[in-house]
């Protein structure tokens, strides 16, 4: 199963499931998982080839959905999950596929499409540095730095590098050789009624017009709403704002 981490206290409300995004994890989401524990239980996971989690051969949006499957079992039978990007798809493929597990949905900045841009140059930004190599954090923003000119995404991807271990927490030549899938789009001939809300960065070009269309053909019961200020990150960058319409989807 997923590696999971638990805030707060199991209660008759089912449990909040938070689904990271490409090369995140569930330590990504430590601060939002602790102050959305304050009333109810939230389980943060690893993804499948990220953090602490197993890695595997296959990165698809149904394995992804399956992984998620097995922890809403195993902690009850039913939540209301949010994902982002990645974690998004798969929360998607889950409500789909398994909409008995998920009670409310949050789709953050990311649409049931294919999209057209690659993840890979970021992939061998991380293979071309030696963790063996690195001191600390700041050797590694270093060595990132020419190949990673953001500073913000930088910080990002070395969240994931282990000193202590001296490894990326990410398998790499997995997520390279699945990346046609994870930019991309299952599929599924489905639709389902779980109330879903897709919520995205006002400054983010994920959630085009053109996408409502699809979106509404899955989740006829979708509805849409903007952070403004906000990227594709817009949890890391609006987190008050994100936090709090979390609560008042998921508490409707």
């Amino acid at each position: 199963m997923l590696h999971s981490v638990l805030h707060g206290d199991r209660t008759e409300r089912p449990p909040i499931l938070i689904a990271h995004g490409l090369f995140g994890s569930a330590r990504n989401w430590g601060v939002i998982a602790k102050r959305l524990g304050d009333d109810r239980q939230v389980i943060a996971v690893d993804m499948r080839n990220h953090g602490s989690s197993r890695w595997d051969d296959t990165h698809g949006y149904h394995d992804l959905a399956e992984d998620l499957a097995e922890v809403i079992d195993h902690h009850g039978g039913a939540a209301d999950v949010v994902g982002h990007s990645m974690g998004g798809k798969a929360a998607m493929t889950l409500a789909l596929r398994h909409p008995r597990l998920v009670n409310r949905l949050l789709v953050g900045d990311i649409a049931p499409v294919a999209y057209g841009h690659s993840q890979s140059h970021l992939i061998e930004a991380m293979r071309a540095v030696d963790p063996t190599a690195l001191k600390t954090r700041s050797d590694g923003d270093a060595a990132l730095r020419d190949a990673v000119p953001e500073a913000g995404v930088r910080a990002f991807l070395l969240q994931s590098l282990d000193l202590k271990e001296q490894r990326w927490r990410l398998n790499l030549d997995v997520l390279d050789a699945e990346m046609e899938q994870i930019v991309g789009w299952p599929g599924i001939e489905a639709d389902s009624s779980v109330p879903t809300l897709f919520l995205a960065g006002a400054e983010s070009d994920y959630v085009a017009p053109e996408a409502r269309g699809p979106v509404k053909q899955l989740f006829p019961k979708a509805r849409f709403a903007k952070i403004p200020g906000a990227g594709h990150w817009l949890h890391a960058e609006k987190p008050r704002e994100f936090e709090a319409t979390v609560r008042a989807f998921l508490n409707a």
